[in-house]
């Protein structure tokens, strides 16, 4: 398995996100594009020490930039959503 901080890049806080992890018991992270979803599934439950039911992924081309005449491609990127057991929760802001 490799490192679980190399593969949880970072929590996504938006609201659909707020929303879900209120609501749906589902926190959204933003994860290595190569990561499967049974890594993805064990670095968050050694990570947070929680439970993880399900793990649902996205893949996202990246965007097309433009400086001057010259045209590039951002990096794909991968986005997790995780939905935890009941009872377990992920507090990102420390109960503020």
């Amino acid at each position: 398995m490799k490192e679980p901080h190399a593969i949880i890049q970072a929590p996504l806080i938006t609201e659909k996100g707020s929303l879900l992890q209120e609501n749906a018991r589902q926190v959204v992270f933003r994860v290595r594009p190569d990561a499967n979803k049974i890594e993805i599934k064990k670095a968050v439950e050694v990570l947070f020490k929680v439970k993880v039911a399900k793990v649902q992924t996205v893949r996202y081309l990246g965007k097309m930039r433009r400086v001057g005449r010259n045209t590039g491609r951002l990096p794909q990127w991968k986005k997790a959503y995780v939905t935890l057991q009941e009872g377990h929760k992920i507090d990102f802001f420390g109960g503020l």
